[in-house]
């Protein structure tokens, strides 16, 4: 294919991303998916690297979302769902029996399209966690809320109302606070739903700034409709439709010389 530039896109060249070559951290072996008789993911492989930025791209229900949840086993919910394949997270196949799914969600946090803050004040949406982990010292729980707080760039905007419901924040605030919650008992991966599609363009700006702060402590793969935020934020990119994995490289190659017609087509807008 000759080489198309995205003119619409613009993909920031940031810190080198890791390369593809590297001793992947996370290894998907011949996935697919099904809802009852419904096949929603078909035969996906892919390696991604530890302390990188991973985007999901592609048009509605073509899988990135079922594809996400099923690095922290949510899809385990659903009564209807059968899987095949293997996921390995650190050489650990996660879907093995032995797997404990709750012991998995500590290691694979998650942070959901719209922000989910409970009911309680700011502090015990951080701590909350911590306590179920049976942390119990009063001092290592505030110093790990504060750390929290701090990493989600949340601190210098509520360290003087932490005892103030976390429902008064703004939008943006919350979705950062939902950030902090996820961070605090340290997971290894953090999974992002469309992290900023509710917010305004401020907020989504603080957001991805947060992301390219959290991935030198963090592997984060985020679902994202929006090509811009795909294109500033990630080392590599993945592209879906209908259930199928089209094209997985690094984000500058994605979207300025696609190897598939069908990637180009989507990053150009000529479809979704």
């Amino acid at each position: 294919m000759t080489e198309s530039p995205i003119k619409s896109v613009v993909v920031k060249s940031s810190a080198p991303p890791a390369e593809a070559s590297q001793t992947p951290f996370i290894e998907v072996e011949n996935l697919s998916l099904h809802y009852g008789t419904t096949r929603a993911l078909k035969n996906i492989s892919l390696k991604l690297g530890e302390k990188v930025v991973t985007a999901f791209i592609g048009p509605s229900g073509c899988g990135k979302s079922t594809f996400l949840r099923c690095f922290n086993r949510m899809n385990d919910l659903i009564d209807s769902v059968h899987i095949d394949g293997v996921i390995k997270i650190g050489g650990q196949d996660i879907y093995e029996k032995q797997v404990d799914a709750i012991e998995l969600r500590k290691r694979v946090g998650m942070v959901f399209q719209r922000s989910n803050p409970f009911p309680k004040s700011i502090y015990e949406n951080v701590a909350y966690g911590l306590r179920l982990q049976g942390i119990k010292a009063k001092q290592e729980i505030e110093g790990r809320v504060e750390r929290s707080l701090r990493d989600a760039a949340l601190w210098d905007e509520v360290k003087d109302r932490l005892q103030s419901s976390a429902l008064g924040l703004s939008g943006g605030q919350q979705q950062r606070l939902c950030i902090a919650r996820a961070i605090a008992i340290r997971p290894e991966i953090i999974l992002m739903d469309e992290p900023a599609s509710a917010l305004d363009p401020i907020a989504t700006a603080k957001i991805e700034e947060l992301i390219l702060e959290l991935k030198k402590d963090f592997t984060i793969i985020i679902v994202t409709h929006n090509m811009q935020q795909a294109a500033r934020i990630s080392d590599h990119t993945a592209f879906f439709y209908l259930g199928e994995l089209i094209e997985f490289d690094r984000t500058h190659k994605v979207f300025t010389n696609p190897a598939k017609r069908q990637t180009e087509d989507y990053v150009t807008g000529r479809f979704g």
